[in-house]
């Protein structure tokens, strides 16, 4: 059975699975040669088995611009590739496995979006952090960086982003991610649900906003706890900003909403009033829903008390300004 038909059915169960990658989020590679295949910009794991989401990359010729520290080197896409190669493709270059997996893995970023001096990462052999940088140029040099610095890694924590795993085959991944996952794992927390339906919003200067149709998520404008987050912890990590912006839109009361519909134009696709409900225009998209629910999947593994770093202005300015990150932003509705 050869290697990629084993990566197709290890990205589709990965891509069903909301705690370990979300909508278009994450990236699988694996090396044939001179051949890097990796998983396409804006394509969904999940869909692996339905339509072909790996692009063909010269690895050759991307491994000398990195091997001379050209870390802005542009993969080039072997002839007659239609799609575009993952933001993350240098990274899976300078990893020497033969598999390499990046996944946004629900528990591991309770983890890595927490303050460190106060609450250090489990001890897992084998592993590395990497500071919080831009994906890219400057994740493939932090990269780059941690494996001269121990070759042996295979396994890397991306403080504010995700976990990279390589191995030689599939399975050596799979157990690799079974075993993190065993000493990563964490408790959720209890927060208030709704009671009853949340109200709806009167339509204001054209704008329509709809219940969220997922009673977990209601919590982040029912409980104090989860709501008083959303302004503190807010840019958590690159995909979440990518899709729901740079800051919470949250309102104290309905009354409150409405009066900034009235002085506003445009308003946020996403809004949070409350005591009352959080609430969505009909143009949100199935991957910011995905998105929404890793954050709400991610805030409540992270115990009251504990201190979150967020992203800073400028790093949100950095993804948000950033030409393939539009890419992305543009596939949203797929």
């Amino acid at each position: 059975m050869s290697i990629k038909s084993d990566l197709i059915r290890f990205c589709q169960s990965l891509g069903r699975d909301p705690l370990l990658v979300q909508g278009a989020g994450g990236n699988v590679s694996w090396k044939d040669g001179e051949v890097l295949w990796v998983k396409a910009s804006g394509t969904w794991l999940a869909d692996a088995g339905e339509r072909d989401i790996f692009v063909p990359v010269d690895l050759g010729a991307l491994r000398v611009s990195l091997d001379a520290g050209d870390f802005e080197a542009i993969p080039k896409a072997i002839a007659g590739a239609t799609l575009r190669p993952s933001i993350e493709t240098l990274l899976h270059a300078l990893m020497p496995h033969q598999v390499v997996v990046h996944l946004h893995v629900v528990d591991i970023l309770a983890w890595l979006v927490r303050d460190h001096s106060e609450a250090p990462l489990p001890s897992v052999n084998g592993t590395a952090l990497v500071p919080y940088r831009k994906p890219g140029a400057a994740l493939a040099q932090a990269v780059a960086d941690r494996l001269r610095e121990r070759p042996d890694i295979n396994c890397l924590f991306l403080q504010n982003h995700g976990l990279v795993l390589g191995g030689a085959t599939v399975a050596d991944v799979q157990q690799q991610l079974r075993e993190v996952l065993l000493k990563m794992r964490g408790g959720v927390l209890q927060h208030a649900r709704p009671k009853g339906i949340a109200p709806s919003v009167p339509e204001v200067c054209g704008h329509s906003y709809v219940v969220l149709d997922d009673a977990d998520i209601q919590g982040l404008a029912l409980d104090d706890s989860l709501y008083a987050r959303l302004s503190s912890g807010w840019a958590l990590y690159p995909d979440h900003v990518v899709f729901l912006g740079r800051k919470a839109a949250c309102y104290d009361n309905m009354d409150e909403l409405v009066a900034q519909a009235r002085r506003s134009q445009p308003m946020p696709e996403l809004v949070f009033v409350r005591g009352a409900g959080v609430y969505v225009m009909p143009a949100f998209s199935k991957a910011q829903r995905a998105q929404l629910r890793c954050y709400y999947d991610v805030l409540v593994r992270v115990p009251e008390g504990c201190r979150i770093v967020t992203l800073t202005g400028l790093e949100v300015d950095d993804l948000l300004n950033w030409d393939a990150e539009k890419y992305r932003i543009a596939m949203k509705a797929n």
